[in-house]
């Protein structure tokens, strides 16, 4: 049986690096923000305890989105991430209230969830669910823009000082819809012409390498490769295999800790070809990814 993956477009996921990016500044924020344990100032924490007062009192005032989410999950906190950074945008305009269902069962419950994250808009005292799931930026902004305009609202607070949003290059449009219809070919052509006239757009090379990971892997079957890849450690072709599944399932240290693995283990042209291999996965994350620059100094030393 083959592989099932959610690839939505712009590669949502362990493949699409502007969501891992804002996931990781998302964090960076989180620490800034000291032991209170707030996202950031435009985020909220909820509980069952304080959501009445937080998202249904506060609605009354300003329009609350509420996002019932799992915070430990990698792919969820890419989503978060996503949304952390829309609301900042906004500038007041609404509010992100964050609920973990997981440590407030009680809640999760009450709001009858069926998907994480599921997403709630909280407005003039009503709470109404918008979507289930994450969704790609893209989608997301276009989301909330839907329901904001039938508010009557502007999903962004307009200010003076506040840059327009550049125009989105013709290919990498070309090639996220091509990445939703599922046509990878042509994914793929549309990132290499946009890479073609600027060689060094990030974002057309990290869509290429996300497409490469899924046309190597749409046809493996998990478990198999796995265990063949458990019962094989020096089989440089299952340990890459391995390797890939991993990084699509967002199992992103993982996969590069296999390959540095392998590299120590193997010589010659398995050892060449197990290195290649996760310089080509290092394509798929931003190159100032911490798990890159921490793969890219054991490499080193497994080399050297």
């Amino acid at each position: 049986m083959a592989a099932e993956f959610s690839r939505p477009g712009s590669l949502y996921g362990a493949v699409d690096l502007g969501a891992r990016k804002q996931a990781l500044e998302a964090q960076a924020r989180r620490e800034a923000a000291g032991p209170s344990g707030a996202a950031s100032a435009d985020v909220i924490e909820v509980t069952s305890a304080t959501f009445n007062a937080e998202v249904v009192e506060r609605s009354l005032s300003v329009p609350v989105i509420v996002e019932a989410t799992v915070t430990r999950a990698e792919q969820v906190r890419q989503f978060s991430g996503v949304m952390e950074k829309l609301a900042a945008e906004a500038a007041g305009a609404w509010v992100l209230a964050r609920v973990d269902v997981e440590a407030d069962p009680q809640l999760a419950q009450a709001l009858r969830m069926r998907a994480v994250p599921t997403v709630y808009l909280a407005f003039q005292g009503q709470l109404m669910p918008l979507f289930e799931g994450p969704l790609p930026e893209a989608q997301l902004r276009q989301a909330l823009a839907q329901v904001f305009e039938q508010l009557g609202m502007e999903p962004v607070a307009p200010g003076e000082d506040q840059p327009a949003e550049p125009p989105v290059d013709p290919e990498l449009l070309a090639a996220e819809q091509a990445v939703e219809k599922g046509d990878l070919d042509a994914a793929a052509a549309a990132y290499e012409r946009l890479l073609a006239r600027a060689p060094s757009d990030e974002g057309a090379k990290i869509g290429l390498a996300g497409v490469g990971l899924l046309r190597r892997t749409q046809d493996l079957d998990p478990a198999d490769v796995l265990r063949r890849a458990a019962a094989n450690p020096d089989d440089v072709d299952v340990q890459t295999q391995a390797a890939d599944l991993e990084m699509v399932n967002g199992q992103v240290d993982e996969a590069f800790d296999r390959l540095i693995a392998l590299v120590k283990r193997t010589r010659g042209a398995d050892r060449d070809k197990a290195r290649v291999h996760l310089l080509g996965l290092f394509d798929a994350l931003p190159s100032d990814d911490p798990s890159v620059s921490r793969a890219r100094r054991a490499l080193a030393s497994a080399l050297f």
